[in-house]
């Protein structure tokens, strides 16, 4: 089984979620997350947690935001992780307190300092078994650092790619390998 992990002011149905889904079908569960940083994260270690006393293998696919929680809880459970454009530091990159857009459905939301302060508890310091990572960067990300995943995460599998943007354009052809690296 497949967890997608949605970025920031995105949903289960956006884009990405949507291509995963129509490639893998049935092996991907892409939930739509709360905003607040918390109630994401539970609602993910649920789902995580159902599968796994089913002696289900979870892989984990975050993209921005998501794989800022994907690097939590793979490291928490030892699952395997698909970094996408990853967020390493979200609490300073969405340092931005107010109001907010989800860009799937145009609604908008609150982001409290709460929820900045509580992005910072779930950050790995220190990420174990970075085997368990392949980390797909593209440069010309426009709102991410792409160095910044390099630095962290220099032991995982490093894929990146010279131009792109933060959405990882043509994410589809790195499925066949995201399969393998998954289900393996």
């Amino acid at each position: 089984m497949i967890l997608y992990i949605h970025g920031f002011g995105s949903s289960g149905n956006g884009g990405k979620a949507s291509l995963f889904r129509e490639y893998f079908e049935d092996e991907v569960i892409a939930p739509s997350l709360s905003y607040v940083p918390n109630l994401a994260i539970d609602t993910l270690e649920q789902i995580i947690e159902i599968y796994l006393s089913q002696d289900i293998n979870v892989g984990l696919v975050g993209s921005s935001l998501g794989g800022y929680y994907a690097i939590y809880l793979a490291n928490k459970y030892n699952l395997k992780a698909v970094l996408i454009n990853p967020s390493i530091y979200p609490y300073k990159t969405l340092d931005k307190v107010g109001m907010a857009m989800n860009y799937y459905d145009m609604s908008s939301f609150e982001v409290t300092a709460e929820h900045i302060q509580t992005l910072k508890g779930f950050e790995v310091k220190q990420i174990e078994n970075q085997e368990n990572f392949i980390t797909l960067l593209q440069t010309e990300d426009e709102v991410l650092d792409y160095n910044q995943a390099v630095e962290k995460l220099p032991n995982s599998e490093l894929i990146i790619e010279e131009g792109g943007n933060h959405s990882f354009e043509n994410i589809e052809s790195y499925f066949r390998k995201i399969s393998s690296f998954l289900n393996h």
